[in-house]
């Protein structure tokens, strides 16, 4: 059987962790071991945190939309009621949209959700 040497590819690997722990403060940059650690940690973090941002802005639209829609004298479940009552199929980042840059088209919006509510 042919001798492995293993020299490239640990190394190749070691550069990745290293590389990716770039910026880290202390061992954690340059520590093998301490940086693995760290760059596994980071990793779960974003990709639990791709979730948690969409969560994050669905919650801000949704305060958004409650706000605008209180100057209209409605609740927000009152005037997401009415949309969906009127076959308005706008969804909440739009409506947030509308909220903040367009006050004239959203209250228009809240006027339909009044009548068909």
């Amino acid at each position: 059987m042919p001798r492995v040497k293993k020299a490239v590819k640990s190394r190749e690997r070691r550069k990745k962790v290293l590389s990716a722990a770039k910026g880290y403060r202390g061992g954690r940059g340059t520590l093998l071991r301490s940086a693995t650690e760290t760059v596994d940690r980071a990793l779960k973090f974003a990709y639990r945190d791709r979730k948690v941002r969409k969560r994050d802005f669905r919650s801000l639209w949704i305060m958004r939309i409650n706000a605008a829609a209180r100057m209209h004298d409605l609740s927000y479940s009152k005037l997401m009621n009415g949309l969906k009552k009127a076959n308005v199929t706008l969804d909440r980042k739009a409506l947030a949209n509308l909220a903040a840059n367009n006050p004239e088209a959203f209250a228009e919006l809240a006027r339909i959700a009044k009548e068909a509510a």
